[in-house]
Parts: structure tokens; C-alpha cells; sequence
């Protein structure tokens, strides 16, 4: 009899995690290795928000069990935040507080999805949204974007992909991988078709929403489209804003039963998220934003490093995001020429690989997130590795015959 569930068997280890762990063991060996493969900020948590944590567990707050769907202290700031910066109104109940926002979504999935239930996933998107809709049992329906549109979904896509078995959209804005950020008018021609299929469930992952430059606005769907707001599951965190990815705190504000059925997974699951990251959460929520603006202005310039030195290397295309803070350039350009190592490329992994090997940079590939052959770059890391980073790639494609 075999020991693993079947269902293990259609989802796939995430090609983020993967790339991360290979240049943290490269660096471990001793190579030169510039990693940019992991979507976390280099700043430091602020020191408001560590105090706070510190306060927690010297005052024994932080020691014992939360309520399984968080904190009220956290719950309560959760709704201030949606009402200030979203202007969603959210009661207590309406709120959940999981161990990062990937648990969210999670919970989500495996507390509505039932088999043969489809979930439409704009591409390219985030490498755990297919794997978890599997896991939960339905069927992921991939709509592609080009990049000639900004890597955004057309409305005609998505009222061609609805089906009467969708059960919900998970969208993304602005994108990982892409960066890509739907403006208000944008966001409103996706609403517009949600609005004429009621069946449809709207999880938007709003987690990158402080990460935007240039003056774009952010806005949610339930916020633009107040008739979806009984069917959106709005989810968020501090990890990428509050530079708390190790904290592993997520959130969500949606219908009271959904949030009540999520709290039932989650207390049979994990219980609590961790106290301390709790406490430390309320503090970031409630606490200063003036550090936001002040990293915005970092990764912005670092943005355009990127695109810049990227565009100047042969056979890269790489488009300006609006927000988030990766960069997702096209290596098509460089489909079938010859690496240093003497392999032909023949897919965005060869890209990749041979990148590592003669350069030292780790970046991933494009295809695990639904758009070959292209890569990904995190340039939340220090500027001047990231200006080397891209001399490096700017090498490799020179030497690429």
C-alpha cells in the first residue's frame, strides 16, 4: 500500500524555495554567489515593531495560547486598517489572522473547493496558487496575459474562462512575479464581468498594495466594486511592507461564515498564529508608516537599475512594473545560442542554470510561474550586489554565442 496521499503527486515543490536553497548552498561552499531569488525585503523589521515583540514576552503576554482566529488587539487593528486604507468595512468576526498570508489562501481553498470546482488564476502568477487549488481538490484554469499589455489580464479573457463550475479568481496586484498593478480603471473592466457572474468568489492577494511607484494608486476590487464585497476574501499581511517575512503573520477580512470556517480548519490545523508575531503585527498596523515612503524611493531606484542595465543586455526584454518589487524580463531572445559550458538553451531553466554556474546569480525561471521563457528578479536586495548582479547577467548574454 502506498504511504503518500495521490493527490501529492499534481503538485510540485515551489521553484522559489528551490532557487533560494541552491545559492544558499553554493554560498555555504564557498562560490560568489549573488542571490536574487527570494521575495523578501533586506531591510530590517523597524525598531517599533521589535520593541513591541519585546514588550510581549517580558510582560508574559506573548507566552500563552491566542484565540485559534488571532488576537482582538490584532483583529481590531486589522479592521482600522481596511476601513483607512481600503475603506472596506469589517466587523471582528469578519477577520482571520493565519500564519502568513500563504495559510490564508490556503484555508480558503480547502474549506470551499469541492472536486471538479475551477479556480481561474491569471498567469503569470505566483507558483503556490495552482499547487494549493490541487491540493484542495479543484482544477486551476490558467488565463495568460501577454506582456505587451503590462502582463494584465483582459476582461474578454476572463469572461471567456468563467465556466458555471468557478468557483473563485484569485487575484494579484500588483503581481508576483511580474510587478505588473491594475489601475483603478483597469481594476474596474475585471470588476465589470465579476459583477455579471454571481457564482464567482473574488480572493484578491493584496499583500505587495504599499509597494508602488510613480504616483499609481492602489486600490482593491471589493473597494472599487462595492457589489462584490459579500463574495471577496480580501487577504493581506506585514510581511513585505513591514519587513516581517520571518514573522509569518497573514490576514483576511470576508463573509462571517467563510472566516468562521477557515478559524474551524485552522484550530484543527495549526491553532494560533505565534503570539509574539501578533503583538509585534498590532504595533505595525497601528504604529508609524513613514518607513514605507523612505524604502519605496530604495526600491524604486532599484527598479530602474534593473530595467535599465537588463534592456542594455542581448537578447533580454524587460518590461517597468509599477509595483512590488521584482522585475520578470523575456529571455526569448536568447532561445538557442550557446552558454560558456558549451549548452544550448533551449528553455528558460538552461537560462537560469547556466546563469548560476558561470556568473554566480541566482534568479528563477519564468515557466513555474505560467510565462516562458522568462525569469524573475527580486531586487529587494543591496543595490550595489544588485548593479553587480546585472553586470554579471549583462556578461553571460555578451558570451552567449
Amino acid at each position: 500500500m502506498a504511504l503518500l496521499k495521490d493527490s501529492l503527486s499534481r503538485i510540485k515543490p515551489s521553484a522559489t524555495m528551490a532557487v533560494t536553497d541552491k545559492a544558499r548552498a553554493l554560498k555555504a561552499a564557498g562560490r560568489d554567489v549573488i542571490g536574487l531569488g527570494a521575495g523578501e525585503p533586506d531591510f530590517d523589521t523597524p525598531d517599533n515593531i521589535k520593541q513591541a515583540a519585546i514588550k510581549a514576552i517580558e510582560s508574559g503576554r506573548a507566552s500563552k495560547y491566542t484565540a485559534v482566529e488571532g488576537l482582538a488587539e490584532l483583529k481590531s487593528a486589522v479592521v482600522n486598517k481596511f476601513k483607512r486604507e481600503n475603506n472596506l468595512d469589517y466587523k471582528p468576526n469578519q477577520i482571520i489572522v493565519s500564519t502568513g498570508g500563504k495559510q490564508v489562501l490556503y484555508n480558503a481553498l480547502m474549506v470551499t473547493l469541492n472536486p471538479g470546482d475551477e479556480v481561474i488564476i491569471p498567469a503569470p502568477y505566483w507558483v503556490s496558487y495552482p499547487d494549493m487549488v490541487l491540493l484542495a481538490g479543484g482544477e486551476p484554469v490558467i488565463v495568460p496575459s501577454r506582456m505587451e499589455d503590462g502582463f494584465k489580464m483582459k476582461p474578454e479573457a476572463l469572461e471567456k474562462a468563467i465556466t458555471p463550475r468557478t468557483k473563485w479568481i484569485i487575484f494579484n496586484s500588483p503581481s508576483n512575479p511580474t510587478g505588473a498593478a491594475y489601475t483603478k480603471a483597469e481594476l474596474k473592466t475585471i470588476t465589470d464581468v465579476l459583477v455579471r457572474h454571481p457564482h464567482v468568489w473574488v480572493m484578491t492577494d493584496d499583500m505587495y498594495e504599499h509597494l508602488v511607484y510613480d504616483d499609481f494608486k492602489f486600490a482593491t476590487p471589493a473597494e472599487i466594486e462595492p457589489n462584490l464585497y459579500e463574495r471577496t476574501l480580501t487577504v493581506n499581511g506585514v510581511s513585505k511592507a513591514y519587513c516581517m517575512t520571518g514573522w509569518r503573520i497573514g490576514y483576511a477580512g470576508g463573509r462571517a461564515d467563510l472566516i468562521k470556517a477557515m478559524s474551524m480548519l485552522q484550530s484543527q490545523s495549526t491553532s494560533n498564529p505565534v503570539a509574539v508575531s501578533q503583538w509585534a503585527s498590532v504595533e505595525a498596523l497601528n504604529g508609524p508608516q513613514d518607513f514605507i515612503a523612505k524604502h519605496n524611493a530604495i526600491f524604486k531606484e532599484r527598479r530602474d537599475i534593473c530595467v535599465s542595465m537588463l534592456n542594455q543586455s542581448n537578447g533580454l526584454h524587460c518590461p517597468r512594473p509599477e509595483g512590488a518589487f521584482y522585475v520578470y524580463p523575456s529571455c526569448a531572445g536568447t532561445m538557442g545560442k550557446t552558454a560558456p559550458s558549451g549548452k544550448k538553451l533551449a528553455t528558460d531553466e538552461d537560462f537560469v542554470s547556466e546563469l548560476l554556474e558561470a556568473e554566480g546569480v541566482a534568479v528563477v525561471q519564468g515557466t513555474p510561474f505560467g510565462f516562458g521563457p522568462a525569469f524573475r528578479i527580486s531586487y529587494a536586495t543591496k543595490t550595489e550586489d544588485l548593479e553587480e548582479a546585472c553586470r554579471r547577467i549583462q556578461r553571460f548574454c555578451g558570451n552567449l554565442k
